[in-house]
């Protein structure tokens, strides 16, 4: 057994690491927060460091990596700022991963080489006013062929990043009599500025530099050609964009709990009460010591789970796992933080109470960890469907 991540992979943390320091201070992030910004600039340089093609194949101008190196990537952005590490994730995700397993020759050639440059972000337009973890029942926006076109009517909410997106992989019912809820269903690459389409932000506490937004889709005109895969196969096709979706999120909830918990920590060391550090009290020096534990036991499944997907074995179970125990780590890890610096963990110079709501948003966001847990007992444990 090698629990080492290769030399290529710590080259990219490293890099990474130094690039974040550097480009995006903590000023910088506390800025995209309060203004609501989109760091676009950030994401232009970082196309250009190459950081956005880090898992597209290189014929279609990315680096190559697989899902071990997308998952370092998105560990290392989110330690620097969890607002940057979002917005990487959508695009690399659901746009990236999306079409790299289910797009045609010219859908790959069309897209992938445009968003390894920074020319184009995506959205995923899933989630539905009657339903998010319920999608396939609450389900009703629809597309009817009419000509050489799908005419999209409906209505999305909770779509993160749409108000920035350049397209959107629009999930979406094209038989409204299948014979199982999850037959019926088809996925589209809709341009977000089409006719028709009208995105409204929601006004929410967490990661507000990265909008959450109503989409309308109000007899939208996309042609044919935009079908993602395989027409009433979309819910399918999903599973293997939500395993990594899961992934993903447990990446960005390790990196942002790696990120406090050394904020914690520098400050259990500086700060002094009764004439020595207050790290020196075993109080404040066993909560830091077992969220370490925490931290690592997180970083261990999150890379379990990459590494049984790198090598083309299944990991549904584990990807289930992973995000559950990393948002619930990051979540003990920024209220322990906060614990610990007292005072000044709810202040704006040291940026830990920020992460509240974004370390709770990852326990029931894009999964539940209760449906987490269903998944883990259905599937995993062999016992019987709780609902």
């Amino acid at each position: 057994m090698d629990f080492e991540i290769s030399k290529q992979q710590n080259m990219i943390k490293n890099a990474i690491a130094e690039f974040m320091k550097k480009e995006c201070t903590p000023e910088y992030s506390r800025s995209l927060d309060i203004e609501k910004k989109f760091p676009e600039e950030l994401w232009q340089k970082m196309a250009e460091n190459d950081f956005l093609g880090i898992s597209i194949p290189e014929e279609f101008g990315g680096s190559g990596g697989d899902i071990l190196d997308y998952v370092v990537t998105i560990e290392a952005i989110s330690k620097g700022s969890i607002a940057v590490g979002f917005g990487f994730f959508l695009t690399v995700c659901f746009g990236g991963k999306s079409i790299g397993f289910y797009g045609t020759e010219e859908q790959k050639k069309f897209f992938l080489p445009k968003l390894a440059s920074g020319k184009c972000k995506f959205a995923l337009s899933l989630t539905e006013p009657g339903g998010g973890t319920d999608i396939l029942g609450a389900m009703k926006t629809s597309a009817k062929i009419q000509g050489d076109n799908y005419i999209i009517n409906g209505q999305k909410t909770f779509i993160s990043g749409a108000d920035v997106a350049d397209y959107f992989i629009t999930v979406l019912r094209t038989d409204d009599n299948p014979k199982k809820k999850a037959e019926g269903i088809s996925v589209l690459i809709v341009d977000a500025k089409a006719p028709g389409i009208i995105v409204k932000p929601i006004d929410k506490l967490a990661l507000r530099s990265v909008s959450a937004c109503e989409v309308f889709y109000d007899n939208v005109k996309t042609p044919k050609s935009t079908l993602l895969g395989k027409e009433g196969q979309g819910w399918y096709q999903l599973v293997s964009t939500l395993n990594n979706e899961r992934i993903g999120v447990a990446a960005m909830a390790t990196g942002m709990a790696s990120g406090i918990l050394e904020i914690a920590v520098k400050y259990a060391k500086e700060r002094k009460a009764f004439g020595k550090p207050i790290g020196q009290f075993q109080a404040i020096q066993h909560k830091l010591a077992e969220r370490a534990i925490e931290l690592e036991a997180a970083r261990g499944l999150l890379y379990k789970a990459a590494w049984l997907q790198s090598a083309g074995k299944r990991c549904d179970i584990e990807a289930n796992m992973a995000k559950y125990f990393a948002s619930t780590v990051g979540f003990d890890i920024v209220s322990t933080a906060i614990t610990v610096m007292g005072g000044y963990g709810v202040t704006e110079e040291y940026d830990v109470a920020r992460h509240l709501h974004i370390a709770k948003g990852f326990t029931f966001a894009p999964i539940s960890n209760e449906m987490c847990l269903n998944y883990i007992g259905m599937v995993g444990l062999g016992l019987p469907r709780c609902y």
